[in-house]
């Protein structure tokens, strides 16, 4: 059974290797064909397009209404090139404008805050000196209390 399966196989691989070489074969000629047909449609479309270019010719050098149409798109394209180069004008002004003023309002916005951060620093700072100042004077007056009273109670033990 083993013989079998092993001739089989091998029959099989020799078999897609000769009908390989047949494909290959007949797909070169079938790539040979299509380029062929591509070179002959390049011609046709080449010689199509150089009629249509010669035609073209042939209508601009022929009447005045051609160069009436040529003469009219070109005040229109004139005309729209203006428009657009003013409205990018107006644009970049406009930009600029907005720019300036953006600078400026975060200027003084900055400024105001730096002077207020500034004065709030120096009344916290004052603010802070009078607490310590105070807390220190209660200190010494309590300790000297402190002081008396133990004064007091030493006399009164002793006595």
């Amino acid at each position: 059974m083993k013989k079998t399966a092993i001739a089989m196989s091998l029959l099989m691989i020799s078999a897609g290797a000769l009908a390989q070489g047949e494909i290959q074969h007949a797909t070169d000629e079938t790539v040979q064909t299509a380029h062929t047909g591509a070179d002959t449609a390049k011609e046709q479309l080449h010689k199509t397009e150089h009629r249509g270019q010669e035609q073209v010719n042939q209508m601009n050098s022929d009447g005045s209404a051609t160069d009436k149409m040529k003469q009219d798109g070109q005040k229109a394209w004139n005309r729209t090139k203006e428009g657009s180069e003013k409205a990018w004008d107006k644009t970049k002004q406009g930009s600029e404008k907005a720019w300036n003023g953006t600078k400026e309002g975060s200027s003084k916005a900055w400024d105001k805050t730096k002077e207020g951060s500034q004065k709030a620093w120096g009344a916290t700072k004052d603010g802070s000196q009078k607490a310590w100042d105070a807390t220190k004077e209660g200190s010494a007056k309590a300790w000297d209390k402190t002081k008396e009273g133990a004064s007091d109670l030493k006399k009164s033990v002793s006595e």
